[in-house]
């Protein structure tokens, strides 16, 4: 076996396995927490928070509701954590929340004023450290605006699948349990956000040029 082979299947046999421990704490902490643990649903909590802000910042476009997302994301786990079955991935009940939830709540909040962008890497932790070029900066606040507004474009399934799949990295399969989709129409979904936001972007760039 050549040893860049042999390293690949190494580094893919470490992820499988980092992957299982993970799920095996998932079932003992979901398994405490559900006999009334509060310790076990906080730890699940601080493991996936990441996770569900990240998600429902992307889809939700500012702090704001992304908080707002993710508090009633976990309330709602708090609510029914008794009715998650045993073995199933508790990632995939979480995402499939959030979606929910910043889709309801864009319902409900078209009308509302919109965080800028800087107020918004402000509040992330997006600002450079001291020294850092300002043009640098500058070209990287820009992108992000321009991606986040590319983003705020989307039909809301293409904009689900797009961060599910491109920003929170998960398999096109996973996307298409959490969406309740086929996998085709999750590639069909991607394929029309990437072009959409490739459009936008040539725009955007076109009219500042």
């Amino acid at each position: 076996m050549p040893a860049e082979v042999a390293v690949l299947t190494a580094i893919d046999g470490e992820r499988a396995d980092a992957k299982e421990r993970g799920l095996a704490l998932d079932q003992d902490l979901l398994t405490r927490a559900k006999a009334g643990d509060a310790e076990a649903f906080e730890a699940l909590i601080v493991r996936y928070q990441r996770q569900v802000l990240g998600t429902a910042l992307r889809l939700a476009g500012n702090p704001d509701d992304a908080c707002d997302c993710a508090q009633e994301v976990f309330l709602r786990f708090y609510r029914y954590i008794h009715t998650l079955q045993a073995g199933r991935a508790i990632s995939t009940w979480l995402y499939r929340v959030t979606v929910n939830v910043c889709c309801d709540l864009g319902k409900r909040r078209r009308n509302k004023r919109e965080v800028s962008l800087e107020q918004k890497q402000a509040k992330d932790g997006f600002d450079p450290p001291a020294g850092q070029d300002v043009q640098e900066d500058f070209s990287l606040r820009e992108e992000r605006r321009i991606l986040q507004a590319a983003l705020s474009t989307l039909p809301k399934k293409a904009r689900a699948a797009i961060v599910l799949r491109d920003f929170q990295g998960l398999e096109t399969r996973e996307v298409a349990k959490i969406l309740g989709v086929s996998e085709v129409t999750v590639r069909s979904h991607i394929s029309l956000a990437r072009i959409r936001i490739k459009k936008y972007r040539d725009r955007d760039c076109g009219r500042q040029a």
